[in-house]
């Protein structure tokens, strides 16, 4: 499987061409030499290095985040890998807390939709209602 084309690589890695363009212009992946009148040949380490950047991005983790696993793969760091992949997991937690409270606001409304007069919509109102200043650090006693 060495020396592919971009298209075969492309198809190795479930990737699109361009996708192939975008990471090597970010630096996520290098760009092969061109021999004199030739094509560029991509290698099984390039498809490897691709599988590893979209896994790491179905599971969430940046562009920037990825560069840095990347760079701990080379360079002995799980400790620094799991110290990335702990603040991913804050991260995703707290929005798992605002997409619950956000489902909770939204089971709230529809209800109220369904039990209301068909004159107001109490969706409608409550998006239209200011929301409430956030106390000031003096209030908070700060």
């Amino acid at each position: 499987m060495d020396a592919m084309t971009i298209g075969a690589l492309a198809k190795a890695a479930g990737v699109h061409l361009e996708t192939i363009r975008y990471y090597r212009r970010r630096g996520l992946l290098g760009e092969p030499q061109r021999p004199l009148g030739g094509i560029r040949r991509y290698n099984a380490e390039d498809a490897a290095r691709l599988r590893f950047i979209k896994r790491a991005q179905d599971i969430g983790f940046t562009l920037e985040e990825i560069r840095e696993l990347l760079r701990l793969e080379r360079v002995p760091g799980c400790r620094d890998a799991r110290s990335l992949a702990a603040a991913k997991l804050a991260a995703v937690e707290g929005r798992i807390d605002d997409l619950k409270r956000v489902r909770g606001t939204l089971k709230r409304l529809v209800a109220q939709c369904d039990a209301g007069d068909e004159r107001s919509c109490p969706i409608i109102a409550s998006l239209a209602e200011p929301r409430p200043a956030a106390p000031s650090p003096r209030a908070l006693g700060r």
